[in-house]
């Protein structure tokens, strides 16, 4: 398997902080449907994700399948590490 800088494994845990900051937002708006504040925090983070995930992929490759990532060309895919060997 190839080796990963370590600004990869960095950007992978931010990444990771981000989403749970999003669950937790999520479930917290599920029942504060109004609060003005969370939902402008759940914006930015929102914004954040994408900021960080583009900043992976555009270095190490897609994240996720299903239309979620774009694969450069060729097909990558199938280049290690997959998201639970790491």
């Amino acid at each position: 398997m190839k080796q990963l800088p370590p600004e990869y494994y960095q950007l992978l845990e931010q990444l990771q902080a981000v989403d749970f900051v999003l669950v937790e937002l999520t479930l917290y708006l599920d029942t504060h449907n109004e609060d003005a504040e969370a939902i402008n925090q759940f914006n930015q983070y929102a914004a954040e994700r994408k900021k960080i995930k583009k900043a992976i992929e555009s270095k190490y490759g897609p994240l996720q399948q299903f239309g979620n990532s774009y694969s450069g060309c060729p097909w990558n895919w199938d280049d290690p590490p997959w998201p639970w060997q790491i």
